[in-house]
Order: C-alpha cells, then structure tokens, then sequence
C-alpha cells in the first residue's frame, strides 16, 4: 500500500491520457465482446450440426477426434478473452471509481508509464513490481 509520501511525489495522469486510456479499453472491450459473439455463432451452429444435419456429422473416428479438438481450441480461446474482458471491465472500474489513481503501481504507488498504459492499458502494475511478481511465479 502506497504511503502518503507516496502519493504526493506521485504525478497521475492528465485528462487527456485518462481520456484517451478510456477510449482505448472502450474499443477493446467492444472488439471483445464481438469476438465472444463469433466464438458463441460458432459453438451454438456446431451443436445444431452435431444433432440435425446428418451430411455435416462425421463418421470416421479421426473426423471426429479432429472436430472435438477444433471445438477445444475453440472454448480455449473463447476463455482466454472472457479473462481479458474481465481485466478490461476491472480497468473500466477503477479509472471511473478513482481517476485521480487511475495509472498508479498498485503495489508501490509510483507512475506506470503512461507508453506501458497504451500498450496494455489495463496494466495494474508497474514494470518493477510486474517483473517481481513473474519472478514470483517462476520459483
């Protein structure tokens, strides 16, 4: 948790970083959410020419081992983008909730780059602590 002192050296973002930061989680949670609406097309149309339409089904066992697969990776994908969405959605949360400590580490309260911001922004922390905590991880 950040100290005071903290706080006081640290110099947040403008209004228009804030605005364009908003801008750009906005247009990625609307690519997204249509992204989950394709993966969602797909899932809902191979269900219904897995049961009705017997030309579509495959009966060769590698067929349909190369089907089950393709709907794997398919939910994967589908998976890994809900978890994006919903650290988009947190980003969203904390930039409306606290403005004035949107793009601050969480951990040690200094600046994250306003650069790392447009690359990733919804980043919660900075290199630094990021990099302890992937060094974290890996021991």
């Amino acid at each position: 948790m950040p100290t005071k002192s903290t706080k006081a050296k640290s110099k947040g973002l403008n209004k228009k970083q804030l605005s364009h930061l908003e801008k750009r989680l906005l247009e990625e949670r609307a690519r997204v959410i249509k992204e989950l609406g394709h993966y969602g097309e797909s899932f809902n149309s191979s269900l219904q020419a897995s049961d009705g339409d017997l030309s579509s089904y495959s009966f060769h066992m590698a067929d349909q081992g190369t089907d089950a697969m393709e709907r794997e990776k398919a939910f994967l994908f589908a998976s890994q983008e809900g978890r994006y969405l919903w650290h988009v959605n947190e980003a969203l949360r904390r930039l409306y909730g606290a403005p004035e400590r949107f793009g601050l580490c969480e951990q040690c309260g200094e600046p994250i780059g306003f650069d790392r911001l447009d690359a990733l922004p919804h980043a919660r922390l900075c290199i630094k602590c990021k990099a302890k905590e992937e060094d974290g991880k890996r021991r």
